[in-house]
């Protein structure tokens, strides 16, 4: 990703996107993931409704869905976030890992700005509440597919809070500047998951010293929590695979 991940999605975003033609061989196929029986029941009657989308399967955990999209080959998969076995954020990091052209979007209950983030950064094409479904959810299936992000209003606006309260904190300064060699190669591990423990294997340094060394990073950039600091790396492009 960009430096700054709010351009970037916001540059590759739209609300609606053209029905393919009519006749048209090439279906959308969805792979539905939740775990609500009812609900997967009731979105598959109305996309299979649409010309252009065809559901070709359904999965009630993030186990399942990863494995039903390695034998179904969907073009986009409707994932939940908070699935049984394993969950959506980790599921999309997975399949995105096996299946690199295959587009997540994720409908959700949760507005959180949190939940956004994480599933944008393992790879999801777009994020939506569950209750805009019967308005929003086919126009998002048909963005997704033509390889653009989709963004609910609800999302976008989450996106533009992030950003002012950052503007409001200082943190768009340029203060990774600020930063020493060993505390960016600090900021990149600690944002991909690794202990205090486990960075100092890497780096030959006593997990105290990686300690401080965060205490540092936390300081010089504003920072409050390993959350706020996952999200600043993401947006300097320092996860990028």
């Amino acid at each position: 990703m960009k430096d700054d991940l709010i351009d970037y999605i916001k540059a590759h975003t739209a609300t609606d996107a053209p029905m393919r033609p009519e006749g048209s061989q090439e279906k959308i196929r969805v792979l539905l993931a939740d775990d609500h029986t009812i609900l997967r029941a009731g979105l598959k009657m109305m996309l299979n409704a649409q010309p252009d989308i065809e559901v070709v399967g359904e999965a009630s955990d993030g186990k399942q869905a990863i494995s039903e999209a390695q034998r179904l080959l969907p073009d986009v998969i409707i994932m939940d976030i908070t699935m049984p076995e394993c969950n959506g954020i980790e599921a999309t990091r997975q399949v995105k890992r096996l299946l690199a052209d295959v587009r997540v979007l994720v409908m959700t209950m949760h507005e959180n700005e949190e939940y956004l983030f994480q599933m944008l950064r393992a790879g999801a094409s777009g994020y939506m509440l569950k209750e805009a479904a019967d308005t929003d959810l086919i126009s998002a299936i048909r963005v997704v597919s033509s390889g653009r992000f989709y963004l609910s209003p609800s999302a976008q606006s989450m996106m533009v809070s992030d950003y002012l309260q950052r503007v409001r904190t200082g943190e768009e300064r340029d203060s990774y500047s600020a930063l020493t060699e060993r505390e960016r190669e600090i900021l990149k591990l600690v944002a991909e998951g690794y202990t205090n423990n486990q960075i100092g294997e890497r780096l030959f340094i006593s997990p105290k010293t990686v300690d401080t060394h965060r205490t540092h990073i936390m300081d010089k950039l504003n920072l409050h929590n390993r959350a706020e600091l996952v999200k600043y790396a993401m947006r300097r492009g320092l996860l990028e695979d």
